[in-house]
């Protein structure tokens, strides 16, 4: 076995302990609706601490977990634990929020998904409109007849339903658009790049476009600088989310943050 190999083999052995002893956690990141500023979501992230090694990096763990069974009880245990959240913050007094979070090409696959989601809003009480699921566009495209068959099944439950990563694929636009989502969060990537003139720009303003002809919310992730929300908020974005409004917290360093009921811009606007 090659040293790397090995390596990975021993992560996946302790993830696999730690998700038996509970030492998973789960951080968030706010969503802001951009005209109001006001925080209306959260996306749901695991996160590791080792009990010797400290943060592990979700770059890390993530990877050893889609590739072995564990990523099925740890996107039970992140789907649950987001349920729970919400309804505490929802107890507290705090707005109401969407809790978004993320499937795997895995979950996508296995049977008894749908059931699995339902499971979790009824034991934490939480209405479905409450939770958004989020699926790369990669996955949707990769099992495109399964998406739409677990995608119509999680719309009869009534969760919301989020492309992320969009824009990636050109090709696969129309595609996605056929199937029965919500919401088109544009990749990171491009946002990085729409205040350059040039090909990104062009898709940011196309999949807007679109997705406001089809009635589909959108998000613009990874927006770090006023220049990129100045962008996202003049061509129609409605939701922005990334470091220049808020990184990501804990639940109870993120509760002040919520009580406000807006999201302030770390590094301003002009």
């Amino acid at each position: 076995m090659t040293a790397p190999s090995a390596e990975r083999l021993e992560l996946e052995n302790e993830l696999r302990l730690a998700l038996a002893r509970r030492e998973l956690e789960i951080h968030f990141q706010p969503q802001a609706a951009i005209a109001s500023r006001r925080i209306v979501g959260v996306e749901v992230l695991p996160r590791w601490r080792h009990r010797d090694r400290g943060w592990i990096p979700p770059t890390s763990f993530l990877p050893v977990a889609e590739a072995s069974d564990l990523i099925h009880p740890l996107g039970e245990f992140v789907l649950a634990r987001a349920c729970r959240q919400i309804r505490d913050w929802d107890r507290a007094g705090l707005p109401p929020l969407r809790a978004a979070v993320n499937v795997s090409a895995q979950q996508l696959r296995s049977q008894g998904f749908a059931q699995t989601v339902e499971g979790a809003l009824r034991r934490a009480a939480l209405a479905p409109r409450r939770v958004e699921l989020d699926f790369a566009e990669s996955v949707l495209v990769a099992s495109r007849d399964q998406a739409i068959a677990v995608l119509n099944e999680l719309k009869a439950i009534g969760v919301q339903i989020a492309v992320s990563e969009f824009g990636m694929s050109y090709p696969n636009l129309d595609h996605v658009m056929r199937l029965p989502v919500d919401c088109l969060k544009i990749d990171r990537s491009i946002v990085w790049r729409v205040t350059e003139e040039g090909r990104d720009t062009m898709i940011a303003q196309a999949i807007v476009s679109l997705a406001h002809t089809l009635d589909l919310r959108v998000v613009a992730e990874g927006v770090e600088t006023a220049a990129q929300l100045d962008f996202v908020l003049s061509h129609g974005c409605d939701e922005a989310q990334g470091e220049l409004f808020c990184g990501v917290l804990p639940a109870d360093a993120l509760a002040p943050v919520l009580a406000s009921g807006f999201a302030s811009l770390a590094r301003g606007s002009s």
